[in-house]
């Protein structure tokens, strides 16, 4: 085999293919597999939506580069819409439009730290944001978070890991894989030591638009022009558009900031999928409505969860939030992903185990509960039923 880069060697393989194999093992003897395991949206795109990006397609523009920072029309009006969900005034020239966020995320990265230093990861962690980080040589410090306290970081505990290699705090919220909500004061916070320390804070709001209340403010860091140097966020077209094939998402952050990160954005991609980025701009205000049924789906299929869970002994929910459950399982020392791959031979269900997301992780499972409906849930209790410890 050709010489491979000993970082890149080094860096843990997707863990969702390997998660997949275990369902080749399922006889099907409770009906059919229900994959709880990736966070997918459960619905297509309405059809209006879908006939606009099949024109789009078949537009010669889109087969053509755009701007290396995505097309103007896309970025004012993700601009307005921040700005108006936020408070405060963004503007056009603040924005990126990136191939996906993980792209985003790995972007920012690169324009925040080099290798040999390092970001402060709270944990349990998203894993593509860890093997981000391990390919690019930069070190990822676990900041431990626990049912204790929801899962929300800790501004002091953070602090203290800060030294002279940490360039940055990144921050999930909602958090995959635990739902959990970072409250705007614990945002506001972390905003100001990240400003005081001279350091980044990268906030990746992915699941925002599937936040408890309609319309909820998550954070006024926008409105805070002291701050405004002192972070990027990041954010996802997939889920609240149905659109993860299209790898769409977005990075706001300072105008200097943005044409930095535009030097790797040429190297990576040159501009993100046109088709979407012609489409989106009408999308954004004519399907609020659209989106709002969504996240009111979504708070249904999570409490349908809830009350089947419940029902369940020796199982318990940790936290939930958005699209995920993070589950304690009653498997005792099992580590979680013989637990989940019990799971999916034995019961059908395709979950995640909490060692993907990090350290200290072996007694959770990750739920995705926006893959299936509120009935199909709802009647997966008898699966769980008697899991136990290994036979």
């Amino acid at each position: 085999m050709t010489a491979i880069n000993p970082l890149l060697a080094a860096t843990d393989a997707p863990p969702i293919p390997e998660a997949r194999a275990w369902t080749r093992c399922y006889a099907g003897a409770l009906g059919p597999l229900v994959d709880l395991s990736q966070a997918a949206p459960g619905a297509p795109p309405p059809p209006e939506m879908l006939a606009r990006l099949g024109l789009a397609a078949a537009d010669p523009e889109a087969a053509r580069y755009g701007d290396i920072a995505g097309d103007p029309a896309l970025r004012e009006a993700y601009a307005g819409a921040v700005a108006a969900l936020y408070g405060g005034a963004v503007a056009a020239d603040e924005v990126a439009i990136t191939a996906g966020c993980n792209q985003g995320f790995f972007v920012a990265m690169m324009a925040l730290a080099r290798a040999a230093e390092a970001v402060i990861l709270p944990t349990p962690w998203y894993f593509n944001h860890k093997t981000t980080l391990d390919m690019l040589g930069i070190a990822a410090v676990p900041l431990p978070c626990t049912e204790a306290s929801g899962f929300v970081p800790d501004v002091d505990a953070a602090e203290r890991l800060i030294d002279r290699r940490v360039r940055a705090i990144v921050l999930v919220t909602p958090n995959n894989p635990t739902g959990a909500i970072c409250p705007p004061e614990t945002i506001a916070r972390f905003a100001a030591l990240c400003r005081r320390r001279g350091i980044g804070l990268v906030l990746d709001e992915t699941y925002r638009d599937f936040l408890p209340a309609a319309g909820a403010r998550p954070h006024a860091l926008f409105s805070e022009p002291g701050l405004r140097a002192s972070f990027i966020q990041l954010y996802s077209f997939s889920k609240a558009y149905g659109i993860p094939g299209h790898r769409v998402g977005a990075m706001v952050a300072d105008s200097g900031t943005i044409g930095e990160v535009v030097k790797v954005l040429d190297n990576l991609q040159i501009c993100a999928p046109r088709a979407p980025q012609m489409v989106l701009p009408w999308a954004i205000g004519a399907l609020a409505a659209w989106r709002e049924a969504g996240r009111v789906e979504i708070a249904k299929r999570g409490a349908a969860f809830g009350r089947m869970l419940a029902d369940v002994p020796g199982w318990r929910i940790d936290s939930i939030g958005a699209y995920f459950a993070y589950v304690r399982h009653p498997c005792g020392d099992l580590p979680a992903a013989a637990v989940a791959e019990r799971l999916a031979v034995e019961r059908g269900v395709l979950c995640l185990p909490g060692s993907y997301f990090g350290p200290w992780q072996e007694g959770h499972v990750r739920i995705a509960i926006a893959n299936v409906d509120a009935a199909t849930i709802a009647g997966l209790g008898p699966r769980f039923v008697g899991l136990g410890a290994p036979r």
